[in-house]
């Protein structure tokens, strides 16, 4: 409740900044070929991501069916992008696996590695765009080690040939959330270079991962319209992009809607597309 709370006075402390106008005029800016745009890049980042928790879940030795694994994703992405914190839908994509899986301890596992190997992706993505000088790199990589030691304990458990898998999805759906935030950039009216928004769209995703926030909102906001306005482009163009990204993210997760349906109203029809599950694998390169 203290870390929504913080998210909530930090996206206040913004709006009050730079005022009413340019929060309005991020919500005015989104446009149906953007709302197209969200819900196809959020189908791949989504596939991606639920892809790479279907090989660490099977590593784990958990059954997991590639559809469940897809729309247990979207569930989790809707239930962050509405619910404070925005970690709530993750845990209970952990807790919900793992109780129908027989083995919550291991859904659990299952769900902080691949969230890891996300983190891990783009805290080094962020340093590689972000810091120039060496020191600067390695300060920035701290995350990245703290969190490889948490997980250090259950990395054994996974063969380098999935990590690379694991890494390599978290790299694509990685590079589909950048794509979004340059769509809300120029629905926003932004119209710098794709090599300038770049990283900005990095710093947002960083702050999006800092746990005070409101489904994502409060440190976006503000990191965002920090960084525009650094970079000479606006505070105020920094905040709208921020709030078109925002609804953006949230477009990209409605089809967690239907994941949010009671279990026996979508079983048949998810039962019927798991059986062509076992192509997965030809997909992602083999099962390991």
């Amino acid at each position: 409740m203290k870390r929504s709370l913080a998210g909530a006075v930090i996206l206040a402390l913004v709006v009050w900044r730079l005022g009413t106008d340019a929060f309005a005029d991020g919500f005015r800016a989104v446009s149906a070929p953007a709302i197209a745009a969200a819900l196809g890049i959020g189908l791949l980042t989504t596939a991606c991501s639920a892809a790479r928790w279907w090989l660490v879940a099977r590593r784990l030795g958990l059954r997991l069916a590639p559809m469940t694994a897809l729309l247990g994703y979207y569930r989790a992405q809707l239930l962050n992008a509405v619910l404070p914190a925005g970690v709530l839908g993750d845990v209970h994509r952990a807790v919900d696996h793992g109780r129908q899986a027989g083995d919550v301890g291991r859904g659990v596992r299952a769900v902080v590695l691949e969230r890891v190997a996300g983190q891990v992706v783009l805290i080094s993505a962020g340093a590689a765009f972000l810091f120039r000088g060496p020191w600067l790199a390695v300060l920035a990589l701290l995350p990245a080690v703290l969190l490889w030691g948490r997980a250090r304990r259950a990395l054994t458990d996974l063969r380098l040939g999935t990590w690379v898998l694991v890494l390599l999805l978290s790299a694509v759906a990685l590079a589909g959330h950048i794509a979004l935030f340059i769509v809300a950039a120029r629905s926003a009216g932004a119209a710098a270079p794709i090599g300038r928004l770049v990283p900005m769209a990095l710093l947002a995703l960083l702050a999006m991962s800092l746990p005070v926030n409101i489904g994502g909102w409060g440190p976006r906001e503000a990191v965002t319209a920090s960084a525009f306005g650094a970079a000479g482009m606006g505070a105020a163009q920094g905040l709208a992009t921020s709030v078109v990204y925002g609804v953006l993210v949230l477009v990209a997760c409605l089809p967690g809607v239907a994941a949010l349906l009671p279990r026996q109203r979508r079983q048949a029809p998810a039962e019927r597309l798991d059986q062509g599950g076992e192509q997965l694998p030809a997909l992602v390169g083999g099962r390991q």
